[in-house]
């Protein structure tokens, strides 16, 4: 447990070939079903404070009560994700902690002296906030927003883990 913002909620992966980590975090892990978009909506990303258009597939599974993330960059711009898989590395590149308070926590990580490497927001209420916070691989800290839809999703991708067969591993209808 963080003493800064409670449980981690999510481990994200940075993945070169996200279908291909599916495959292998359902057939030899057994974990799943993944909610899988080709293209996420996000909106208003910057990177570093500058508007940047990158364009992400991201899949989501629980496993327990931990959300797994896995995003693969789909062109060249600026990202934070992009920087990850230039210096070599490849698998987990942020843990999250989900907030009802967005706001709050981020003005809580920046009286830490974090600085925000990228930001942007997926609907009205689906904001998250990546802190540059890596001394390490794997240590990126996100807050993410879910006080709105957002958290209601979380909320039925869990639900979904916990019924999973193993039947319909790979899912792109949304659980909204």
């Amino acid at each position: 447990m963080s003493r800064h913002f409670g449980k981690i909620t999510q481990n994200g992966y940075v993945v070169r070939d996200i279908e291909a980590a599916m495959r292998h975090w359902s057939d030899v892990l057994g974990v799943g079903p993944w909610f899988y978009a080709e293209r996420a909506p996000i909106e208003g990303f910057e990177y570093r404070g500058v508007p940047s258009d990158c364009e992400i597939s991201i899949a989501l599974a629980n496993s327990g009560p931990l959300q797994i993330e896995l995003i693969e960059q789909r062109n060249d711009a600026p990202s934070m994700y992009r920087d990850f898989l230039a210096a070599g590395n490849e698998g987990l590149q942020h843990i999250a902690y989900w907030s009802d308070h967005f706001d709050d926590a981020v003005a809580k990580a920046s009286s830490f002296g974090w600085v925000l490497g990228q930001r942007g927001h997926v609907g009205l209420d689906g904001r998250f906030a990546y802190f540059d916070t890596e001394t390490h691989p794997g240590t990126v800290v996100e807050l993410s927003e879910t006080s709105g839809p957002k958290g209601i999703m979380f909320k039925r991708i869990a639900e979904a883990a916990d019924i999973w067969d193993g039947s319909d591993p790979i899912r792109t209808e949304w659980p909204i």
